[in-house]
């Protein structure tokens, strides 16, 4: 096979700029895995066009010579109707049609093109226009303590947390993503790699805070006994969230506060079951027959292991699971529908509180092979590759973070539709949503299942019209877009993303110029900067090194060599560091050990960021050494377990931490 497939790229370029090529028959794998492109037809599938500019859409005919002279027909949005005639096989439609979803069709032809009329900039709040600069905390929320919590922060514990971070003037609180996961393989806890990013998690539910669980008295009995309060007391001691004790003491919970409400009142739910439609009824009933199949069966982690007659939504088997077994379907349904109405109520209480984001959500790049949104479209989904990134100096083999993409011919087919439910389905009841890796909106490193993760290629995405629609969702749901586009970024990526109005994400340890450490007046102000992410090490874990010793534990790096050149890299970007923030002010020495002191004078310092957004963890608030994730293991650490060292009512009662609130919030109003 030639190398020429449209949806691909024949080389990537590597961390200093070199053109690296796909071997041949690693490119004829990944063009397999895409297939044959479809034959165009009279009219594309979707056409995006920003509003203002000249429509025209030149039709498909083989014999160049024959006129098609037939009559279109613009349904709009809004259900009116506009009609014209085709001109030398072209569509001229107005120029002032308005933003949203419109059909076009031609003559008696099956002929349809969905026009979609996006804005020039997605949505930003008033202040960036006035020039403030906004500051907030970064949360994994299931790391959360209180007294209240069942061993796993949750939406309660989101709601204290706003509350005392808008007393002390922040802006808001960045979220991990809290896409649904899998109930029935609770161990299966990395927030991106979920089930669906259509649904909510459910162990983030505040259980105690439900009317049907207040008002049952086996439930309230259950809850009081002396066992369940011992695991509850034993579950929040615990350094690492346990999600096995946790999903097993929530779901006991929930099923004797869903027992009750099954006599109360059923309108509400029902409405909420009518709007949402086949894709709750898709989430309940995976979430349900995985329950169902794993309390008979061991080691059924995701729909790959399930015997064959349920491996497809779509099977009779399933129909008739969904029929026998209609009241757990009823019951997973019922917990999504607990989950949205305590969000709505954190958003409802950041705009109560003033907050002008509140929280921002987190959109995962892509979904487990084996979870509910891959088992519902599988024409959707390439399930034969995996998502992951091309070889670097960290990871000569690549990596492969086992995620199914979409394929971008049948998102076109479907004009995007599917990409736009995401879009609405992560920007509901929040002020902001980060997106990670947006440079999957450009291209995606496929690697065919089984295959090293070296051996794969890039796929293109249509990154113009992708991002056109999200600045159209944007604007209508009133949500700022936050982009993470860390690694090799594809030419002309930043620039789209500044044109579009949509926020860069900078990592205060990555920016660096000729001088050294960047100084913060030069950090562009569309943009949010942070310390560290969820994938780096704390403040005192990278001023101590210590990622590189877990990372030497757990087998993360190639080489000593590789190991060495990281290590004198570290070294020469700390003497950078230091250098910038001794020019303004003190900081103390770290020869001795990483202080709180060093820690919240560093935090203070990048305070100054010129950036619109400031986002600080409460782990280097702690100054907390241990972290949350480390990249390139799986089961070796336990990521995505490690809680913060304090409850949120000690943090904030903490004078020390005040102190620094206090201190970034004056730099960031002054």
């Amino acid at each position: 096979m030639k190398q020429s497939h449209p949806f691909l790229n024949s080389y990537f370029l590597d961390e200093h700029g070199r053109r690296c090529y796909a071997e041949p028959s690693v490119y004829e794998k990944v063009a397999k895995l895409l297939g044959t492109p479809k034959s165009p037809k009279i009219l594309p599938f979707v056409k995006v066009f920003k509003q203002g500019e000249a429509i025209s859409i030149a039709l498909f005919v083989a014999d160049k010579t024959q006129k098609i002279p037939q009559a279109w027909q613009l349904t709009l949005e809004s259900g009116e109707i506009l009609t014209g005639k085709c001109k030398r096989n072209t569509i001229h439609l107005p120029n002032n049609l308005p933003l949203g979803y419109h059909q076009l069709s031609l003559g008696d032809s099956n002929a349809n093109c969905r026009i979609i009329i996006t804005p020039e900039r997605a949505f930003q709040p008033t202040e960036l226009a006035e020039k403030k600069k906004l500051w907030g905390a970064i949360l994994q929320l299931y790391t959360l303590r209180s007294e209240q919590n069942w061993g796993i922060g949750d939406f309660g514990d989101l709601a204290e947390f706003l509350t005392r971070l808008a007393e002390k003037g922040g802006h808001f609180v960045g979220l991990n993503p809290i896409h649904s996961l899998f109930p029935a393989n609770p161990e299966g806890a990395s927030p991106y790699s979920p089930s669906s990013r259509l649904w909510q998690n459910i162990l983030y539910i505040n259980v105690g805070a439900i009317e049907a669980f207040q008002q049952s008295q086996e439930a309230q009995a259950w809850f009081y006994s002396n066992e369940i309060q011992r695991q509850l007391n034993e579950a929040r001691q615990k350094e690492y969230v346990d999600y096995s004790q946790v999903t097993w003491l929530k779901l006991e919970g929930l099923r004797l506060a869903y027992r009750h409400f099954c006599q109360q009142d059923q309108s509400q739910f029902e409405q909420f079951i009518a709007e949402n439609g086949e894709p709750l009824k898709v989430q309940g009933t995976f979430d349900a027959l995985h329950q169902w199949l794993s309390s008979q069966f061991s080691e059924q982690w995701g729909w790959s292991s399930w015997d064959v007659k349920y491996q497809s939504y779509h099977t009779a088997s399933v129909q008739q699971f969904q029929v026998e077994q209609s009241d757990l379907v009823r019951f997973y349904m019922w917990l999504q529908f607990i989950a949205q109405q305590q969000l709505q109520a954190c958003n409802q209480l950041a705009k109560q509180l003033g907050m002008p984001i509140g929280f921002y959500r987190d959109l995962a790049v892509g979904v487990a092979d084996n979870g509910a949104e891959t088992w519902a479209d599988k024409d959707l989904y390439v399930l034969g590759a995996s998502v992951g990134a091309p070889p670097d100096i960290m990871a000569p083999q690549g990596q492969n973070w086992g995620l199914s993409p979409m394929h971008p011919e049948v998102l076109q087919e479907r004009g995007y539709q599917p990409f736009i439910d995401l879009l609405r389905a992560n920007m509901k009841d929040c002020g902001a949503l980060r997106i990670d890796h947006i440079l999957g909106f450009a291209r995606l490193w496929w690697v065919s299942k089984g295959d090293s993760a070296k051996n794969g290629a890039y796929v293109k995405y249509p990154l113009e019209d992708l991002l056109s629609i999200l600045a159209l969702e944007s604007q209508r749901h009133q949500c700022l877009i936050i982009a993470e586009a860390l690694g090799t970024v594809p030419e002309g990526m930043l620039e789209a993303l500044e044109d579009k109005g949509i926020l860069a994400y900078n990592i205060f340890y990555f920016e660096y110029d000729n001088q050294g450490s960047k100084p913060l007046e030069n950090y562009p102000y569309q943009a949010m900067t942070t310390l560290s992410t969820h994938d780096l090490p704390t403040v005192q874990g990278y001023w101590k090194g210590y990622d590189f010793e877990l990372g030497q534990k757990y087998g993360v790096y190639p080489n000593e060599e590789v190991l060495h050149i990281l290590r004198d890299t570290r070294h020469s970007n700390k003497e950078a560091i230091r250098r910038a923030v001794e020019s303004v002010q003190i900081l103390e020495p770290d020869s001795a050990g990483i202080t709180q002191v060093f820690n919240h004078q560093l935090q203070s310092y990048v305070a100054d960021t010129n950036s619109v957004l400031f986002g600080t963890q409460p782990e280097d608030w702690l100054n907390m050494l241990e972290p949350v994730n480390i990249p390139g293991t799986s089961t070796e650490y336990p990521n995505w377990r490690r809680k913060l060292s304090q409850t949120t009512q000690a943090i904030f009662a903490d004078e020390k931490v005040q102190q620094l609130l206090d201190t970034i919030c004056q730099k960031r109003n002054k």
